[in-house]
Order: structure tokens, then C-alpha cells, then sequence
């Protein structure tokens, strides 16, 4: 394994991190606080800000767009391993992943339609998500039952005809709430006598379409995510043409994999910049803070935790490039052990690091002046999201057990 960054990962890197430094982190704050706003109203009145869409638009001239799509045409052409450092750079800030056109879920949903989309729904969909035009949401986790066995989701999907028909209840569906969302991926059991990992089906759902139905968005430590959103919907006889679903019927499963691979991964890139970010401030608070006549970094063991999490952090990026090499080399399906193995290590290295950093920062450590107490949250919803630490551990021993099946054989 070589994980150097290759002359085109480093050159990307540089403009992507002199693009953020000059003209990212400058209206940072100011973008927060536009998104502050928007958490004093109602959802249905939130407003994008216009310093990101004018970031956006810089960015895409600047040819740093689509960085995560290994496409020459469509994206930059990197490869999961060159991605790895921008995606890590754009975690360090709360607002750059979108500005790139990188954010969830709107990577994932865009590859599901690249890899599996008809010519039609890519035409449709995936033209305008690329352009950033629009936005889009993953209808997955449903309220009645535990999806973190997903083969659980009862929302269904019936045939009627040429339609499709659609009901159901999913919540916890990220961007629900953004003025831009238009179209959102539908997950539902659709043949309920095939084998359990080939009854569902993904269907793309117009938000406009007749039975789409917000209930609420839902508050994430107390905040409403504006002016993105994790929503709750209703799905009430929601009548579909056939060229709405994506591949073919008892296709979910299979969707997924080639979804949910890529998308854990690049979670944990931008956990890790967010987890540098966090290491930083704490240096720097703890360097010029005073107390007791000393540094804050010379009190109670601080050194020390500045250690474990410098550890910490690098263990985690090792693995995660790892788990990036894999998927350029083997595929997705020959990475399963290493993209569980990050899902459960990097969130949980995050949460640690960024608790380091508000300790050190008192009370300031737990306002929005900081990102930090937003990097706590984020990390929180990341050791549930996209399947829970329990499910990521169950992934990584059936698949170690699997190795010594046959030497178990030949010692009876």
C-alpha cells in the first residue's frame, strides 16, 4: 500500500486549501450566523445565504467542483485516496463541503444516479445536482421501526400498472428542509416474498409530487440544522411513473452497498479534518490561556490529552486511507471490513478529540462562537448515521469469523 499523495491529489490540495484560507474562512462566520437566523424561523421560511451561493459559483471556476465524482467529464477524475485530503480540508470548516458541491447527502444520492441511474433520470436529476442547480434528500430510517436493520423499513412500494405507489413514514432525512430540495431517493419494500436483502427498491420522488407530505424538521442537541434539515415526511399514496425507479425492483440492497461505501467513507475524511480543527483550537487555547499562574496546556494532564488525540487522529487517517486504497483497488464489496472498521474508529475519535477541546475551552467550548460544540453533534449523529457502531462491529467480525470457516472444517 502507498498512501502518498499522488502530484494531482497535492495540487488540488494547495488551491482547495489557499481557495478556503482566502475566501472561505473570511464569511465563515458570517454564513453561520445567516444559518443562526434561519433556526428563528419557521422551516418553511429558510433562506439560503447568499455568500454561499456566490462561493460556489467561485469555486466552480476555480475547477474545484465535484471533487469526490472519480469522473474526468462529470468530476475532477480522483480517485478515492487523491479525494481523501480535500475532503479532509473541507471538514476543518462547517460551511466549505457545500460550497464544493461535496456534501451530504447529495454525493451519495449523485452517485447512486451515476452508477445507476437510467439515461433519463440522469438527465434529469443528476445534470442539476452536478450543477448544483438543486438538492436532494435519502428517504431511509423510518420512526416505527429499529433501521438500524434496515431490512426492517416497512414503507412500501406497490405496482399499479405503469405507476408506482408509495407509503410510508421516514424521518431523520438530511436536507429535507433546504429551499433547493427537489427530489429525494426513496427506499421500500417493495417484494416482500423475495430472499430479505432483495425486497426493497429505490424510486427517485419528486418533492412536488401529490402525497409528499413535511410533517416537521427535527432538532439535532437542540438545533434544527437550518437551513438544511433532517425532516420527517409522510409518503401517502404517492402515485410514481415506472421510470422513476432506479435499476429495478428488489434492487435497494445492492443500491445501497454502492451508496452507502463511499458515503461512510467520505464521512469519516471530513471527521478528520473536523478532529484536526478541534486539536488546533485546543493548542491554541490551552497556549494562551492562563490559569493559576500557568498555561492551561501545564495544567491537569493537558499535555497528555494533546498526545492521545495527536495519536489518535493519525491512527484514524491511516485506517481511513487504507479503507480509500481498498475501494480504488478492490471495489467497495472487497472493502466492507475496512469501511465498517472506520465507521465505528473515526466518530468515536472525533467525539473524544472534540470533548478534549471544549474542556480546554470552558465555557466558550459549548457556544456557537466555536464550531465546536457543532463538531459534537456531528459526531454524535455520525456513530448512528449511515448504521450504528454496533452494526459496523457486527460487519467486521462476521466477516473475520468467515476466514477460519474452512480451517474449522479440515481440524473436524
Amino acid at each position: 500500500m502507498n498512501f502518498q499523495h499522488s502530484n494531482k491529489s497535492q495540487d488540488y490540495l494547495a488551491r482547495l486549501d489557499q481557495f478556503i484560507t482566502s475566501q472561505v474562512e473570511p464569511l465563515e462566520q458570517n454564513i453561520l450566523q445567516h444559518h443562526s437566523h434561519n433556526e428563528r424561523l419557521d422551516w418553511r421560511e429558510w433562506q439560503i445565504c447568499p455568500h454561499t451561493e456566490q462561493l460556489k459559483q467561485q469555486a466552480r471556476q476555480a475547477g474545484l467542483w465535484n471533487l469526490f465524482l472519480p469522473d474526468n467529464k462529470l468530476g475532477q477524475g480522483l480517485s478515492c485516496l487523491e479525494y481523501a485530503p480535500l475532503a479532509e480540508r473541507m471538514g476543518q470548516s462547517l460551511v466549505a463541503p457545500e460550497i464544493f458541491n461535496c456534501n451530504a447527502p447529495d454525493t451519495g444520492n449523485m452517485e447512486v444516479l451515476y452508477h445507476f441511474g437510467s439515461e433519463q433520470q440522469k438527465q434529469q436529476w443528476l445534470t442539476p445536482l452536478l450543477a448544483g442547480d438543486i438538492r436532494s434528500v435519502f428517504f431511509m430510517t423510518e420512526p416505527q421501526v429499529a433501521s438500524s436493520d434496515a431490512t426492517n423499513m416497512q414503507a412500501t412500494i406497490s405496482e399499479d400498472g405503469d405507476e408506482l405507489v408509495l407509503n410510508g413514514r421516514k424521518w431523520w432525512s438530511t436536507g429535507l428542509g433546504h429551499p433547493n430540495a427537489k427530489v429525494g431517493i426513496f427506499m421500500g419494500l417493495s417484494n416482500p416474498d423475495n430472499e430479505r436483502h432483495s425486497q426493497h427498491s429505490m424510486v427517485l420522488v419528486p418533492l412536488d409530487s401529490a402525497g409528499v407530505k413535511i410533517k416537521r424538521m427535527l432538532t439535532a442537541y437542540g438545533e434544527y440544522d437550518a437551513p438544511y434539515g433532517h425532516g420527517e415526511v409522510e409518503f401517502d399514496h404517492v402515485r410514481l411513473s415506472k421510470s422513476n425507479l432506479i435499476m429495478g425492483l428488489g434492487k435497494g440492497f445492492a443500491i445501497a452497498q454502492g451508496r452507502l461505501g463511499p458515503g461512510r467513507i467520505h464521512h469519516c475524511m471530513r471527521a478528520i479534518g473536523a478532529a484536526e480543527k478541534s486539536l488546533q483550537l485546543a493548542i491554541q487555547r490551552g497556549s494562551q490561556r492562563i490559569a493559576f499562574g500557568k498555561p492551561l496546556l501545564q495544567l491537569g494532564g493537558n499535555l497528555e490529552r494533546i498526545a492521545d488525540a495527536r495519536i489518535a487522529i493519525d491512527q484514524a487517517r491511516l485506517l481511513t486511507l487504507s479503507a480509500a486504497w481498498k475501494i480504488d483497488h478492490a471495489g467497495v464489496k472487497n472493502a466492507m471490513t475496512e469501511i465498517s472498521a472506520i465507521k465505528v474508529v473515526v466518530p468515536n475519535m472525533l467525539e473524544k478529540v472534540v470533548d478534549m477541546a471544549i474542556q480546554i475551552h470552558g465555557g466558550a467550548g459549548m457556544c456557537n462562537d466555536l464550531p465546536l460544540s457543532r463538531f459534537m453533534a456531528m459526531a454524535r449523529a455520525l456513530r448512528l448515521a449511515d448504521g450504528p457502531d454496533e452494526v459496523h462491529k457486527a460487519m467486521v467480525s462476521r466477516l473475520e469469523l468467515a476466514k477460519y470457516k474452512g480451517n474449522d472444517k479440515e481440524r473436524r
